[in-house]
């Protein structure tokens, strides 16, 4: 899977763009704030339709524009496809020329694992981040999630605004009850079954990379239908009180380790970085195994806080991948092709095999 072209107008800080990628390695470099992240960000919302950046739709149209347009040309399994994605008061897509309804009809389409610095916080801040990590991963492969997880959500917002109410009906809480125990169940082993896939791909990912033993415990109520019942119902008082529910997959949790010790607590910076690279090896294989091919790897700075040791172990692990990267440092790499970001233009060359060429570019 790999992406031929993109074509950007009125995107974030571009007025008219066309930008044809290699299918390896591609390197955007420049200065802060001439738009090397707002590729990715195009690449990301045509794979999820969404932002990574922004919940609102309207920070990615350019200042004094009304829309924004992002066209994504690609092969998959040998097949072309495109992708066009409108924004302006709503946003509207586009695949393969036929305007999609629902979101799970757009996901699949274009795979992508992102790594961005931001990522760095989804050990060490609270658990929405890693659910988050596995809800992307699975809604790639699984669409269906998306739906189930949407149900979940919305039951759980009408039970949480119900328990703020001074009125009580223990009837409506039985429903919710139920209705939360059937999704979360669905959740639980979808989520449990693609952690037990990033467990047999980490340990020896990470291995390679850091020469560290890394181990993965995922936490979550909803293993078992009637504990999670019993839970709601033992805990509804102090829910109650709280007005919110403190029992559920939208609770889950997973704690990553190495050497037996939990990175979060006991890692240095250098073992969380390299923790959350291996995560996101470990998604690349998964999704390679679940699709039959590689997606596409978006990455944003990632190489500021790596050794060069790391970097290469990185990097033998993204072969036959296409890859698009934004970094901060001199690096070489051959059969790379780079494009000079600035001031919302772009410039593309070549690097060809053996030929050393060092390019010093700072995002």
């Amino acid at each position: 899977m790999y992406i031929n072209k993109i074509k950007l107008q009125n995107f974030r800080n571009y007025n008219e763009q066309e930008i044809d990628l290699n299918k390896n390695i591609n390197i955007f470099y420049g200065n802060n704030a001439q738009g090397k992240t707002n590729i990715l960000e195009a690449i990301f919302l045509v794979s999820f339709g969404k932002s990574f950046r922004t919940n609102k739709d309207k920070e990615m149209i350019k200042l004094d524009k009304d829309f924004s347009k992002v066209y994504v040309d690609f092969q998959k399994k040998n097949i072309d496809g495109k992708i066009n994605v409108m924004i302006s008061e709503k946003k509207i897509f586009l695949v393969n020329d036929i305007k999609i309804k629902k979101l799970s009809e757009l996901l699949g389409n274009i795979n992508v694992v992102i790594f961005t610095p931001d990522d760095m916080n989804i050990l060490k801040e609270g658990p929405a981040k890693r659910r988050r990590f596995l809800d992307m991963m699975i809604s790639q492969v699984r669409p269906n999630y998306v739906h189930i997880l949407n149900n979940y959500l919305k039951t759980l917002e009408q039970r949480n605004n119900y328990l703020k109410q001074n009125t009580f009906d223990s009837t409506m809480i039985e429903t919710w009850d139920e209705k939360l125990v059937e999704y979360g169940s669905q959740i639980f082993k979808y989520r449990n079954d693609f952690i037990e896939k990033i467990k047999s791909k980490i340990k020896y990912i990470h291995k390679e990379i850091a020469d560290e033993e890394i181990s993965i415990k995922y936490i979550s109520d909803c293993s078992n239908k009637e504990q999670l019942k019993n839970k709601l119902k033992n805990n509804l008082k102090i829910d109650k009180i709280r007005g919110y529910t403190s029992s559920g997959c939208h609770r889950d949790d997973f704690k990553v380790f190495i050497n037996d010790k939990e990175v979060n607590i006991y890692g240095s910076q250098g073992q969380s970085r390299t923790s959350i690279l291996s995560l996101k090896l470990a998604e690349l294989q998964v999704i390679y195994d679940e699709i039959g091919e590689y997606p596409i790897l978006l990455l944003d700075d990632f190489m500021s806080e790596l050794d060069e040791t790391r970097i290469n172990n990185f990097l033998k692990n993204v072969k036959d991948i296409q890859v698009i990267i934004t970094c901060t440092k001199k690096i070489e790499i051959a059969n790379c092709k780079y494009f000079k970001v600035e001031k919302g233009t772009i410039k593309e060359y070549w690097a060809w095999q053996n030929q050393k060429l060092f390019i010093n570019y700072v995002c």
